[in-house]
């Protein structure tokens, strides 16, 4: 099959049946399968490079100065991740082994002035920098350009849910998202039965920015109950919407199972993925007016996944 692809800048550039033909196109995309490969981002190049040097630097340190920027505590949201630290499909109540990846993770740049205890305790914990020349601006410039881009994406979810294109605005003034850089380790012989590089979850938020390392594979998505590889071209992003926009939309749009497949004997594999999510207190109620689901606040929603994947 061809995969799903939508064409960002196209769209902003559109007006009248154009435009709207284009956004009819991204409904039916989210609707079909919530994955697609975004084109037309406009992302500054060096800010991708200096991003991915500097994963590749943290990655590369020995053991003892990745884990001194560990979480000092269960439920401390950021900082490094060793192996063996994390199950994501234990967020869907499959115990499986854990993942085989390591990861590092940061939060948003800014806090509110009126973030209430809960948030401050979750989502706006300091993140924990590695001693790393380079790596915290790097890390800072390639998280606001997604912040920005993800920003871009609601407006056009927006326009293909036929809203008006500022719909979304007021639910992300003070997102909390989170960036993670990944590193799947090479497998060595065959994985333990049902362990995966990670395991098939759905994802949490909005919608989430994923910018695998060109050319990789392993990443599948479950599509009429196959499993479909993602294609990972040079210079675009994959994007999925989450849970969060799956109840937004009544089920209109599908948050898609996916994963990272674990073969035997596999080189190293990166990625980064930008995990968008509304403001904390921001109530999410099925844009439909009914009831196939109850309101829930995107902070509370979001703290209670993270913890189900615990291991």
């Amino acid at each position: 099959m061809s995969f799903p692809a939508f064409d960002l800048a196209a769209f902003e550039a559109a007006s009248g049946e154009r435009r709207a033909a284009l956004a009819a196109d991204l409904d039916r995309i989210c609707r079909e399968t919530g994955f697609l490969v975004l084109e037309g981002h406009g992302l500054d190049d060096a800010v991708i490079a200096g991003v991915w040097d500097a994963a590749r630097a943290f990655f590369a340190l020995p053991p003892e100065a990745k884990q001194a920027v560990a979480p000092p505590y269960q439920g401390y949201a950021y900082g490094y991740l060793g192996p063996d630290a994390e199950a994501l499909a234990r967020s869907r109540g499959e115990e499986t082994p854990p993942d085989l990846k390591e990861s590092f993770n940061g939060g948003p740049l800014r806090v509110p002035e009126d973030a209430s205890p809960d948030a401050m305790n979750f989502c706006y914990q300091p993140t924990l920098w590695p001693d790393l020349p380079g790596f915290r601006p790097a890390w800072e410039a390639y998280y606001a350009a997604l912040e920005d881009l993800a920003a871009r994406i609601m407006r056009a979810f927006a326009a293909a849910l036929k809203l008006p294109e500022d719909h979304f605005d007021r639910f992300i003034a003070h997102p909390i998202s989170a960036l993670r850089a990944l590193h799947y380790p090479a497998t060595i012989g065959a994985p333990l039965d049902r362990q995966q590089r990670a395991g098939a979850h759905t994802d949490y938020g909005s919608l989430t920015i994923l910018l695998p390392q060109p050319g990789s594979q392993g990443l599948q998505v479950q599509m009429d109950g196959e499993w479909v590889d993602v294609p990972a071209p040079e210079g675009a992003f994959v994007i999925n919407i989450g849970d969060l926009m799956e109840r937004w939309t009544a089920d209109a749009w599908v948050s898609t199972l996916h994963r990272v497949v674990a073969r035997p004997d596999q080189p190293a594999r990166q990625s980064l993925a930008f995990f968008h999510q509304p403001d904390w207190d921001a109530e999410i109620v099925p844009l439909d007016g009914s009831d196939a689901y109850p309101p829930v606040r995107s902070g509370p929603y979001l703290m209670g996944k993270f913890q189900a994947t615990g291991v």
